[in-house]
This record gives C-alpha cells, structure tokens and sequence, in this order.
C-alpha cells in the first residue's frame, strides 16, 4: 500500500500538489499517514464537524417551528390594525425538496429527478392557516422576522463571486427555498432571436436585466449572470445556440426573510385578504467589539473573563413589536420542520451549505451565548476538544467550508470519525455520508469495481483544495477510516480527484 501511495503522488500531474493522508483502524489504530498534522483547507469537509456537533449536542430529533403572528388590535369582520409577522427559526426546509432524502435512480435524467412539489408549499400551507383564522384584511406590514439569529449572511472569507449563486446563498434565520431561485434561458426559435427567460419562483423580487440572443446551432452557451452586491438587479447576457438545451441556474436570494415576506403577502392577496402595508424584512444587528479568533476560542486570552457579555442590539423599530402597546399577539399558523437528523442527510450527500451554516448558527443559540458564527464556532470547538482533538489541529470561521480561513488535519478529521463510530448517534450519521457508486456527491465516482456501494466519504472542493474522508470497507471485510486531502493542486484539472480515489482503492485493497 505504501508503495502504491507513493507510486500515485509522484506522478507528473499531482507530484506538485501538497498532500495530506491519515489511515486508521475503526479502534483509531494507525495504518498509513503522510504530512497528517499538517493543515489543509478542508473545504466542505467542515461539514462533517458541524453535522456531527449538530448530532451529538442538539439532537437528532430536534425540530423548529416557523409561525406567522398578528400583532395589533383584532377587530370586527376580520381586521387586524397593526402587523402580520412571519417569523423564522432556523428550518433549513422551508422548501420544495423531497424529504426524507432519497438517492437518484440509476440513468435517470437530472431533469426528470428534480420535478416535486412547489418550492414555496409551505408557505403557501401557512397562507391557508391564516385564511381559516378569518382575517380579511391587514392594516399594516408583512414582515419577515429573522431576528433569532444577528444578521450575518456570510461568513468570513467568503469569495464575492460565490454570493451571485446557490451554494453562496446568505444565511437567514428565515430561509425560504433554500434562499435561491432558478433561472432558466430558453434559446429562441430562430438565430438572432431573443432568448426566454423563466424564474421559478415566481414572485416579484429582482429587476431582470435581459440580453440574451439565439446563436446558431452548435455554437454553445455563453450565457452569464450576474448581480452587484446589494442590488436587485439581475443582469442576463450572452449567448445560447439554436435547438439547444436550456441554461438553468440556481440564484441567490439577496435578502431571504424579505424573499418570503413579499411572497406571503402576494399569497395572502391572491386569497382575498386585503394588506394595506408593505412586505419587509426585519433583521437585528450584532454590535459586538470581540474578535472573532478571540470569541471563537481560536486564539486563547487569558486576561478575558469567561462567559462576558455579548452586547445585543435589538432592532430599532422593537416599540412597534411590544404587544403590551399595540394590543394583542396570536399566532395565526405554524409549520414544524423535518428531524434535524434528516437535515443532516441532505447536508451531508448533497453538500448543502446552507444548511450547515443554519446548524452552525443553531449550535450557537443552543449551546452558547447566541445564534452567531463565533458562538456557534465556539461550541464546535469545544466539542472537538472534548472528542480527543487537539486543539492546534483545526480551525473554523464557518460551518460549510465556503471560508477559506478553515484549516484542518488529516489526523484531526480521522479522529472526528473514528470518535463518531463509537457514539449512539453514529449509524443515522453515517447513513448521511455519500455512497461511492450510489449517491450525492459521490453517486459518480467509485462506480465501477468492487468499491461501489463500499466508500462512506464527505467531499469537499474549494479554489485548488480538495478532500475526500470516510469509511471504506475493504477487501478483508473490514471497516477502515481515511482521510486524503490536497491543497495547491493546479486549477482546473482533476487529475488530484482521480489520485485520490486511487489512493482509497489502494487503501481498501491492502486492508
């Protein structure tokens, strides 16, 4: 095996890269290590510290409810002077996506997978709750709450570019279809032609900028989006050929808790209950002076006081809020999401990014002093320790491995997993790993060959790193923990993957 390894890595095409590689045995005996304490970007690796934290500290069972008030003065035929307010908890699932998860069928056509239920069902559930309260009209606002969590959309480091697209969607307290919208460009029926574009959801949220024409047949798509940071302008250029198929793409949502107030609103509307006000978000800054190294235990102070007080600053408009002047609060309709541990799937097999950061931030306000990111960094950290990690091996200022800050060792992430093997939440977190062969973000690799269905492994992708760590049966019938990562691997290139699964191929066949 050490010789296949090292055969591998000095091939033309990886030999230059930086390579990272621990082996243990389930009992956490070692096998094979190569630069294991050094530190790597792990990328969405870091999901599998967030999701086993999430597993271990808030529980598998654990469920958030979403619920809509009405905060004013009820009054005759239905009439509420004062506010309808949706407020969020921190369901990742306010979506239409099929749960629980289930793998793709084998040959099956993306397009034909992805058709399901509307992606704002709930929310639509929720407008119907409200309809059989009676309430016939609104004197006031619509209003998005997001105020469990401070509003801290993104993490640090992460790339501008990556806040135009789906897996760098902000992160909400009140997310609403995964904070993304589909855009699909529709090639016209003659060269020349505009193209069409459809968005899906359909409500009323960004400014399309459209200039987009038919190429001509077989010529590709150059099709481009993009968005100013702040704006709700989406800009749509290029080109896409004659006959060919539709460019789709999952876009950001600027502001997620806005997203779902102008949405409810709309619902409501079409159900017949007037609202005289506006749809808004409502958001609560954080005014906090600590770093975040500091506050996030990654860098120790020995003159702070443990536990000090974290300023927070609640939203300016709070008086309006206050039941005890504007009357009286009811909730008018409520939905409970799925079991974290279902989340936990989707995060994992598909690497959601979102729903890591929710977690993050929902270890944070569960086990620290608030939803934050350093909070819930801080729980993480904590908890690693605890688990036998040391604590100069891992660093993390997010919960999905978007920031490029995160720093991890191979050996850190072999004993995550050889430490999760041994706790009772350990088969419904295993069962959230992608498959080798089957599914999520391994359904195409291992595929052939005696590995298919035999690789449990977390992926991770980000700039020139790369990393792949699980369980790998092997040929001997047993169970062995692994974790290869690379960094500084040329771009654009995926001769670092195939290394890679050649690596865990030689480790299943030795072992």
């Amino acid at each position: 095996m050490t010789q296949t390894i090292a055969k591998v890595l000095s091939e033309p095409a990886v030999a230059r890269d930086h390579w990272g590689i621990a082996v243990v045995g389930i009992d956490g005996t070692p096998i094979y290590s190569l630069n294991e304490g050094q530190l790597f970007q792990p990328a969405s690796n870091a999901k599998l510290f967030t999701t086993a934290a999430a597993m271990a500290l808030l529980g598998a069972k654990t469920t958030y409810q979403t619920k809509v008030l009405g905060r004013g003065v009820f009054g005759d035929g239905g009439r509420l002077t004062g506010h309808l307010v949706l407020v969020g908890s921190g369901d990742a699932n306010l979506s239409g996506r099929m749960l629980p998860y289930v793998a793709p069928v084998p040959g099956q056509k993306p397009e034909l997978a992805e058709s399901g239920p509307p992606p704002l069902r709930y929310l639509e559930e929720m407008a119907d709750q409200i309809v059989a309260t009676g309430l016939k009209s609104v004197e006031g606002d619509v209003i998005g709450d997001d105020t469990v969590f401070p509003w801290e959309p993104y993490g640090q480091d992460w790339a501008i570019d990556d806040a135009v697209w789906g897996y760098g969607a902000p992160v909400s307290a009140l997310s609403i279809t995964d904070n993304q919208i589909k855009v699909t460009v529709t090639p016209g029926e003659l060269v020349g032609a505009p193209a069409s574009v459809a968005i899906e959801p359909m409500v009323p949220y960004y400014t399309l900028d459209v200039a987009v024409t038919t190429g001509a047949a077989k010529s590709g798509s150059t099709v481009q989006m993009t968005r100013a940071p702040g704006s709700k302008v989406l800009r749509i250029y290029g080109a896409i050929e004659l006959h060919g198929m539709p460019d789709v793409e999952e876009i950001a949502i600027q502001d997620p808790a806005e997203y779902a107030a102008i949405a409810l609103k709309g619902m409501l509307e079409a159900r017949g209950i007037r609202v005289g006000g506006i749809a808004k978000a409502r958001h609560r800054v954080l005014m906090d002076t600590e770093s975040f190294s500091r506050e996030s235990g990654v860098v120790a102070d020995a003159g702070a006081k443990a536990g000090s007080p974290q300023q927070r600053i609640e939203p300016p408009d709070d008086a309006e809020f206050g039941v005890a002047v504007t009357g009286e609060e009811r909730t008018l309709a409520t939905h409970a999401s799925v079991p974290l541990s279902e989340d936990v799937v989707v995060t994992n097999k598909v690497s959601q990014n979102l729903h890591a950061e929710l977690m993050l931030r929902q270890l944070g306000a569960a086990r620290g002093r608030d939803g934050t990111i350093a909070q819930g960094a801080l729980v993480v950290r904590q908890f690693l320790v605890s688990a036998g990690i040391d604590k100069d091996d891992f660093v993390f200022f997010d919960g999905s491995g978007l920031s490029g800050h995160d720093l991890v060792t191979p050996r850190a992430t072999a004993r995550l997993l050889q430490y999760a093997s041994g706790q009772p939440w350990f088969a419904e977190w295993k069962s959230s790993l992608p498959v080798g062969g089957v599914d999520g973000s391994l359904e195409g690799r291992f595929a052939k060959g005696p590995l298919k269905g035999k690789v449990f492994a977390k992926t991770g992708t980000l700039g020139e790193a790369r990393a792949l760590s699980g369980y790998v049966e092997c040929a001997s019938g047993r169970t062995v923990i692994f974790s290869v990562m690379v960094g500084n691997h040329l771009p654009q290139t995926h001769a670092d993957r195939e290394a890679m699964d050649r690596i865990v191929e030689a480790v299943a066949t030795a072992n």
